[in-house]
């Protein structure tokens, strides 16, 4: 077998180990993955080194063990996007119809959210999105709803309150009254992939005829946002 393949193997093998083991939430050590995925236990370690140095796993300090790194689920949440893109518009189309109001898909980039698709009544007043726009996080129902697994300081760098976000989260929607422009109303819900949150559904409108009818627009999305995790 050509040395490079054996090593590409070997990383795939300890990536897998990794994703599916569930002795791997806290963890594993070389020895381990070793036990795993077979082989010398020092080519593992080279192996893992590598991995490590681009981001694909991560290795605690203390513990040395092991877990999947965050370029990782970099490409698993583009994989989803690309995914939703192709699944969500028929999703929203049916939610416009049902609601009467823009509904939107986006992303969170850093502490902004992408609009990735939207679609809107012929309505005369109604809240567009720009595909390809950025709006606040910390203001938007959208972003508050891919927000809601982060951590406490990692809410409060986004300018977040905690409390808020768990009210949201026990709902299972976020809503937004005229905090991102005034005279709009929002709500959102989280798309999962593999249990992580990668997008989120959102139907924004204008207050005067649809603040009545958030928290059944919230549920309504929920369902929707259900339909498209997996």
């Amino acid at each position: 077998m050509n040395p490079g393949t054996a090593a590409l193997e070997r990383g795939l093998d300890a990536l897998c180990a990794l994703a599916d083991d569930p002795a791997a939430a806290d963890g594993l050590g070389v020895v381990a993955l070793t036990e795993r995925v077979g082989g010398d236990k020092s080519q593992l370690s080279r192996t893992l080194r590598t991995l490590e140095e681009r981001g694909f796993v991560e290795r605690d300090a203390d513990t040395r063990a092991y877990r999947l790194g965050s370029r990782i689920h970099v490409l698993a949440a583009r994989v989803a996007e690309s995914r939703l893109i192709a699944a969500a518009p028929p999703v929203m189309r049916e939610l416009v119809r049902e609601l009467g109001e823009s509904v939107h898909l986006s992303v969170r980039q850093g502490d902004e959210v992408l609009t990735l698709l939207t679609e809107s009544p012929a309505a005369t007043l109604h809240a567009p999105g720009r595909v390809g726009g950025l709006t606040p996080l910390a203001s938007t129902s959208a972003g508050r709803a891919l927000a809601f697994d982060l951590e406490e300081r990692e809410l409060e760098a986004l300018g977040l309150a905690a409390g808020t976000i768990a009210s949201a989260r026990a709902r299972g929607y976020a809503l937004v009254r005229e905090e991102f422009e005034p005279g709009l109303v929002a709500a959102a819900a989280p798309i999962r992939s593999s249990g992580r949150i990668v997008a989120a559904l959102n139907v924004s409108a204008p207050g005067f005829r649809f603040d009545e009818r958030l928290d059944e627009a919230g549920e309504r999305l929920v369902a929707a946002a259900r339909g498209l995790s997996i």
